[in-house]
């Protein structure tokens, strides 16, 4: 399941540009926080990571499935 989310969310790095924009109106110590969290390049890269294995995951899963179903279709006729 974990990897549906994955696959669908966001890269971190968009959400770190996000918060840059915010802080640079609001200095606020929580959202600086957040935002030096983002745009930490170790996370940037675990999330890279996370989402290109998720997407690899699921483009296996959908190409077996295909796999299957030809195999079906060509054991009936």
């Amino acid at each position: 399941m974990w990897r549906e989310e994955v696959a669908s969310r966001s890269p971190l790095a968009h959400d770190a540009r996000a918060l840059g924009r915010l802080i640079e109106h609001d200095h606020d110590p929580p959202e600086i926080a957040y935002y030096e969290a983002f745009a930490d390049p170790d996370a940037q890269a675990l999330d890279d990571a996370q989402r290109s294995y998720a997407g690899q995951y699921l483009r296996r899963s959908r190409r077996l499935d295909e796999r299957r179903k030809h195999a079906r279709s060509d054991r009936e006729e």
